[in-house]
């Protein structure tokens, strides 16, 4: 990679916008579980613990990971062969604009649909935005580092739509009416949109990967390929790194993603919700979803902050990687199993740690992609293992959770977020053995 460095400005413009993006394509992600009780409630009269709503809730976790997966693999082709810059603002412009529109929905069809949108838009935005930030730094201790802290901006994200979803529930009656009514889940969804609103006005100033940019008008740039991954000297970090983006995101969606279907059954809350209308005990209900989701958000903050710092003193990929891993082997499935079935006060602590150790590991995934694939093969080496592993193979745990809890005689989705956890941390630890160091002389 050349030597000369860009400017200051250049360096915060694109940071700037790509915090942003790490911020709310995490906002639009857990967006769906804080709202997916409330709104399949209101558009299908659907209510918990119903074998139509644990339908509901694989097709709307499932679905739209496996649309935002096949695009987001073409999307990740278009960065290596259009650019960093134009793909990343339409992909932060197309989940901003569904994010709007899904707050007008009537009904879950139209919300699916939407969600397939907010993918894609998600999915693409990932892989745009970790090339665009390392191609600007030729030293690996400042690339590691600007990597760690721009993704640190993805649990601020989480932070953000769980205090956006209190406020809505909240104030909802202060609001504007939408579709006839003044339900919180909508006005939730609606402030995706945020995030377009800085996109319109600073991308003028946007400048491209310099690396990319140069190789593009040099015509040395080699024309990306799907085929290229599989090669002898890329096929075991495609397969590797595949494989565990998969059980990193399995752990995230399959377990720590159902938190908020399964704080209303909990002891303490029902005994808040005894004897209320069904109206206020939602509210309750919601509130306290929310408020044990903020815990978790907060541990996945630290977490990311942790690894960012980490990242430039630890030498080693794989032992990185171990520090969040093996300890997460052990709390995760044991914080599912005990207090996430009867102690709301410990599963709010526990949540936080199960947070910390699993949501640092998609901030390490941000740092050690660009250093796994070649320039011309960047955006297409990520995109497969973010998109074909993390989107698709490891978000579709949620859909396993889900069919899982109608299977278990006790029919409890903490058990069966547990057993999942368990699955997905033991296979992700197996799998590290193989996991390829990257070479330490090593520039993108």
């Amino acid at each position: 990679m050349s030597n000369a460095s860009p400017s200051k400005t250049t360096i915060a413009i694109v940071c700037f916008i790509a915090a942003i993006g790490f911020a709310f394509d995490i906002y639009e992600l857990l967006m769906l579980p804080l709202i997916l009780r409330p709104a399949l409630q209101e558009l299908g009269g659907i209510n918990p613990g119903t074998p139509e709503f644990e339908y509901w809730r694989g097709m709307l976790f499932f679905v739209p990971a496996m649309v935002g997966g096949v695009f987001g693999l073409f999307g990740g082709y278009l960065t290596d062969l259009m650019g960093r810059r134009r793909v990343l603002t339409f992909s932060i412009l197309l989940y901003a604009i569904a994010a709007f529109a899904s707050g007008f929905v009537t009904s879950i069809g139209m919300l699916l649909f939407l969600r397939c949108l907010v993918f894609i838009g998600v999915c693409v935005e990932f892989v745009a935005a970790v090339a665009w930030v390392a191609e600007l730094f030729p030293n690996v201790k400042q690339r590691e580092a600007a990597l760690g802290y721009t993704q640190a901006f993805s649990s601020v994200g989480g932070l953000l739509v769980t205090g956006a979803n209190y406020l809505a529930i909240q104030y909802a009656m202060s609001l504007p009416e939408i579709v006839g009514g003044h339900e919180a889940w909508r006005y939730t969804v609606i402030s995706g949109v945020i995030p377009a609103i800085p996109l319109v006005l600073i991308r003028p100033f946007l400048p491209e990967s310099p690396e990319w940019a140069r190789k593009k008008a040099e015509g040395t740039l080699q024309r990306p390929s799907i085929s290229a991954l599989f090669a002898p000297d890329l096929r075991r970090t495609t397969i590797v790194t595949t494989l565990m983006f998969a059980c990193s995101y399995g752990a995230a969606f399959g377990a720590l993603q159902q938190v908020p279907s399964i704080v209303p059954g909990l002891p303490q809350v029902k005994s808040q919700t005894d004897g209320l209308t069904p109206p206020a005990a939602k509210k309750v209900e919601q509130s306290t979803a929310a408020t044990v989701n903020g815990y978790q958000e907060i541990g996945g903050l630290l977490g990311r902050f942790a690894l960012a710092a980490l990242a430039v003193a630890v030498v080693s990929r794989r032992w990185l990687l171990r520090i969040f891993q093996w300890p997460g082997l052990v709390i995760v499935p044991l914080v599912f199993w005990f207090p996430a079935r009867g102690d709301l006060e410990w599963l709010k602590w526990g949540i936080l740690l199960c947070g910390f150790f699993t949501v640092a590991q998609f901030s390490f995934w941000g740092n050690y992609l660009p250093r796994a694939f070649p320039l011309h093969l960047r955006g297409t080496g990520e995109s497969f293992a973010a998109n074909i592993g993390g989107r698709m193979i490891g978000t579709s745990f949620a859909a396993v959770t889900a069919w899982l809890t109608t299977m278990l005689p006790s029919g409890s989705t903490a058990v069966a977020a547990a057993v999942v956890a368990l699955f997905v941390y033991s296979v992700g630890s197996l799998l590290s053995f193989w996991l390829p160091e990257p070479l330490p002389e090593e520039t993108i």
